[in-house]
């Protein structure tokens, strides 16, 4: 029955109900109703292509679906559903509309066959998700939100000149451009798809803008974004070997940039950079094995991701505190949270028998089989970065050490915030220990290849936990998170390109004021001179202000009979010469 429904259909009249009903009700609808969508993606047939016909000749395909479509929109759902479980205390209507067609414009985005359809949802999605920003009372989430939104406007605007090219060019299918011309086209839609992969130096919206967002908010934006733009990669510019050389700068920089961090949300929102940086990769290196592993890396990133926003929100709404250096003993405060967020952990780190195990290290071994030594050496470097920051840092400061007293409990963690991280951690687990027949079946550039659990494979993540916890033991006192903030690319825009823009801005109300002042002056004068046209026969400068007086301009009686006396000799002569 749900089989020719739109999932992101499905999920935006959720969020549009939800927002119109009450608060008891609204609970039930977002527990409940999201996994009518999930059923509805589960059961669209391979194949599918639904369409109708737009201005007599183009056509909309607005539910299109293969292998690679099928994958992210059912992850897209199974996120959606879990995240409104998450979520559905929230008393806000309006963040309960914008979640759910943040996740309904995702989907939409994978499903879509023409680049209408596509960039349609693709803007959107940037609409929706930074209303999640704007509704956090917060006063720095206003600014986060605004510079969150220009720089998608940006992104949007690149994809739509791309588009538009190619609809001129009758190319009206969202295909790979990479056989065809690099123009114009190529490159603008390229960059707007890097922006939303977050690609360094364009990374900087999302380390700014996901710690600004609320907190059931954050949870959704953690997973869409820039896994749909990772879709797109795959799906227009997979084999581009540019990519390679970003995705590896993401994976280093995301993991360097964790290391210092102190925000619990911005500390994940740079490992989203890292990991994305490994999908990246795998979208240049364009072999079978590395698109298969983009695909499946952004499928168990979205779930471990997400149960780690899911974990970290929980501690902040109990407690109000983000600092990592102000927290501490939370493993015996909260059990559940420590034993999810560990699950979360293991799996980002790629630690066997969790899901990012049997997925990132995909990409490192196409690689090495594409002669990209370097490339999985780079790779497998960030992973000790990963280990670093998050299995060993996030874990002993928050969880494991002696309760510093500087977070107190405020509130109790909601029941279903619990539920949501327990169905999370155990979709990480599961897909861990069973990749064959809950991932790997479903990746859709033909067969894997790759067999994870062999000894070679465990022993060398073994190795690399071993390299990564001797200098954590070693500089244990060091390795506490600091209070400084860390630089990084917004610096551009918050600092010189404000100054820039605020001196641009100065620059013109000056202009417009001079022009203004004149204008008036300009005006005045010339009322004046229309109220007393005659001085311009005065003698006198034009400086000097003169008021007009009828007695200096009125004529004597004598020109008067003149003028009389010349007239009437001229109509006389004229009479007696016709005559």
């Amino acid at each position: 029955m749900l089989e020719n429904v739109h999932p992101g259909l499905i999920f935006i009249l959720v969020g549009f109900f939800a927002s119109l009903c009450g608060e008891k009700a609204r609970k039930m609808i977002l527990a409940c109703c999201p996994f009518l969508a999930v059923g509805s993606m589960l059961n669209i047939s391979l194949g599918t292509d639904l369409s109708f016909t737009f201005l007599s000749d183009y056509t909309i395909h607005y539910l299109y679906v293969d292998k690679l479509s099928w994958i992210f929109g059912a992850i897209f759902c199974i996120l959606g559903a879990v995240g409104a479980i998450y979520s559905c205390h929230n008393k806000s209507a309006i963040e309960a509309l914008c979640s759910m067609a943040y996740v309904g414009s995702s989907v939409g985005v994978v499903l879509a066959h023409d680049w209408i359809t596509f960039l349609f949802f693709w803007e959107l999605e940037a609409v929706s998700s930074v209303f999640l920003i704007w509704n956090d009372p917060r006063p720095t989430s206003r600014a986060a939100g605004m510079r969150y939104i220009l720089v998608h406007t940006l992104s949007g605007n690149c994809v739509l000149f791309g588009v538009i090219m190619k609809l001129v060019q009758g190319e009206f299918i969202v295909q790979n451009l990479v056989a065809g011309p690099h123009d114009a086209a190529f490159w603008t839609i390229l960059i707007g798809f890097c922006i939303n992969a977050a690609v360094v130096p364009l990374h900087a919206w999302l380390t700014d803008g996901y710690p600004a967002a609320t907190l059931t908010g954050s949870v959704f934006m953690s997973s869409c974004t820039t896994k749909v733009a990772v879709y797109a990669l795959l799906r227009v510019f997979g084999g581009t070997e540019l990519l390679i050389g970003f995705g590896v700068l993401m994976a280093l920089y995301g993991a360097s940039y964790a290391v210092m961090e102190n925000d619990m949300i911005k500390l994940l929102s740079y490992h989203i950079v890292s990991q994305v940086g490994y999908m990246v990769a795998g979208v240049g290196i364009g072999t079978m094995m590395s698109m298969n592993g983009a695909t499946a890396h952004a499928f168990s990133h979205i779930l471990y991701k997400s149960l780690l926003f899911m974990c970290c929100n929980a501690l902040i709404y109990a407690t109000g505190v983000r600092k990592i250096n102000e927290l501490g003993g939370m493993a015996k405060r909260y059990p559940l949270v420590f034993v999810c967020f560990a699950i979360g952990a293991f799996s980002i780190s790629g630690v066997p028998l969790f899901n990012g195990f049997v997925s990132k290290m995909i990409t490192v071994t196409a690689a090495e089989e594409a002669h990209l030594g370097i490339v999985a050496l780079l790779l497998e470097l960030a992973s000790i970065g990963t280990l670093l920051s998050i299995c060993f840092k996030m874990l002993y400061f928050i969880f494991l050490r002696p309760d510093k007293g500087m977070a107190p409990e405020k509130r109790g963690i909601e029941s279903n915030m619990s539920v949501a991280m327990v169905i999370g951690a155990g979709l990480c687990t599961v897909i861990g220990l069973f990749p064959e027949i809950t991932l790997y079946q479903f990746l859709p550039f033909g067969p894997v290849g790759y067999v994870p659990y062999t000894v070679g494979h465990v022993a060398n993540q073994v190795i690399m936990c071993c390299i990564a916890v001797i200098p954590f033991l070693m500089f244990l006192p060091r390795m506490e998170p600091h209070t400084a903030e860390s630089l990084d690319t917004d610096w551009v825009y918050r600092r010189p390109l404000k100054a820039v823009f605020t001196g641009i801005a100065c620059l013109c109300f000056g202009l417009c004021r001079g022009l203004g002042h004149a204008w008036g002056v300009g005006v005045r004068q010339s009322m004046f001179l229309m109220a007393n046209p005659m001085q311009f026969l005065d003698a006198k400068p034009f400086y000097q202000k003169k008021h007009y007086s009828p007695d200096n301009y009125r004529t004597s009686i004598a020109d008067t009979i003149m003028i009389i006396l010349t007239v009437l000799f001229i109509c006389i002569f004229y009479f007696r010469t016709s005559l």
